[in-house]
């Protein structure tokens, strides 16, 4: 009998339940599209991020202690550089999968045949890794400084066969120069010369344009620094710091054994500096803070900002609710009157109209759920060029939000159910 009165009620007022499954589907929708982009844009605002170059710098000790004391950007003193052969070790750490990107550089003096002095700049450009986790990597700064304008010719191939003989010239040293694309450039170094083709000119729109930059290898011939790195820049993907990742950047020591564990197992920016620590022999592992910080902000206004909409629309979905269950009860007053007039107590009588409503908002929470999902991949191509991954957690958080927001929306309808009188309500009162 109890399912009869139900399914009838459903038929019956059938247009009444459709607005209501449409505004809980509207509402569960916006909320599982919210939530979906919401858990997985950290990831997504990080490889955006991480287009506009590194977010950590490796430098030695005593480069970083010089540099802190005399507050002055970092470059390796006279003996202190890094080992070109632990740059592999950099892939081996606890989190090395959310190391994206990274490149060695080395700096030395060079003079061409004009006595023009040059900063002669090596590092990679396409490098190829194979690692022994099987991961094959092409890192260097291709990818990692791509706003570098190539204003003529093309990037350096590192893969080519005459890589060892190329170079790139930026576009402040090309102008006072007279260099062009396909001109060959004679340095002098101090223990070897080498004679270099220019392949590209680039514009960095910094000191970059004042330099020439060549593969690693080469410079240090020109140095005489063969296996020595002055510094290394990684693009790593993080986690917004909180207090407990300050805490550690300070001091790992001052940590209990759990807060440790957790700082250790989680991808923040001062972890991973001590984890690249760890393998690098004498270097110090830096977050670059602007970067840093503009990650952690972003994120947190992004959320902040899907949080609010996702509250909104649950709001809206429950105002919604509750004039058309109000509006449906006054229509069925006299059927309610009835039902309390041959004995329906009004726990019954509120527990069949709530069936009711969850019913439908099943139905419309299913059909919203679906509806959602493909929201937040239209917003993830539209915006980030990449679909939203699938995060199981979203569909409880949903279902109990729909259920939470139903519930409160039945709560006026409920309350003037409770107050109908039989008596008045069949005499018309």
């Amino acid at each position: 009998m109890f399912f009869r009165m139900i399914s009838g009620t459903l038929f019956r007022q059938w247009k009444k339940m459709l607005m209501i499954a449409f505004t809980i589907a509207l509402g569960a929708s916006l909320a599982t599209a919210m939530l979906s982009v919401m858990l997985d844009v950290g990831d997504k605002v990080n490889q955006e991020l991480k287009t506009y170059g590194a977010n950590i710098t490796v430098m030695p000790k005593e480069s970083s202690v010089l540099s802190s004391l005399y507050e002055v950007e970092g470059e390796s003193s006279a003996g202190a550089y890094l080992r070109e052969d632990e740059l592999g070790k950099i892939k081996t750490i606890f989190w090395a999968f959310n190391i994206v990107d990274y490149a060695p550089f080395v700096n030395t003096t060079a003079k061409l045949d004009d006595g023009t002095e040059v900063t002669a700049v090596g590092t990679w450009f396409n490098h190829h890794m194979e690692l022994p986790t099987g991961e094959q990597l092409d890192a260097g700064v291709t990818s990692m400084r791509n706003w570098w304008s190539i204003v003529d010719g093309k990037w350096l191939d590192e893969q080519s066969s005459d890589s060892g003989h190329v170079a790139m010239v930026g576009a402040a040293l090309a102008q006072k120069l007279g260099i062009k694309s396909g001109d060959r450039l004679h340095i002098s170094g101090k223990e070897q010369d080498a004679d270099l083709e220019v392949v590209g000119i680039f514009d960095a729109g910094g000191d970059e344009d004042d330099k020439i930059f060549m593969p690693v290898d080469t410079a240090q011939a020109i140095g005489d620094l063969e296996g020595k790195i002055d510094s290394i820049e990684v693009s790593a993907i993080t986690t917004p710091e909180n207090e407990l990742a300050i805490k550690a950047a300070k001091d790992p020591k001052s940590l209990t054994i759990a807060q440790y564990e957790t700082w250790y197992c989680t991808a923040y920016a001062s972890s991973i500096c001590y984890q690249i620590q760890e393998v690098i022999t004498d270097s110090v592992a830096s977050p670059v803070r602007q970067v840093a910080d503009s990650e952690g902000a972003i994120l947190e206004k992004t959320e902040l900002l899907m949080t609010l909409i996702t509250i909104l629309s649950l709001i809206g979905a429950a105002l919604g609710i509750c004039n058309l269950v109000t509006a449906s009860v006054m229509e069925r007053s006299a059927e309610i009157g009835l039902m309390k007039a041959i004995g329906a107590q009004n726990a019954a009588v509120s527990g069949l109209v709530l069936t009711e409503i969850i019913i439908t908002a099943i139905i419309g929470g299913t059909v919203g759920f679906f509806a959602g999902w493909g929201f937040a991949q239209i917003i993830g191509h539209t915006v980030f060029g990449s679909a939203i991954s699938m995060r199981p957690v979203v569909i409880p958080i949903v279902v109990v939000l729909v259920l939470i927001v139903t519930l409160l929306g039945c709560i006026p309808a409920i309350r003037l159910l409770l107050k109908l009188r039989p008596a008045e309500v069949l005499h018309g009162k």
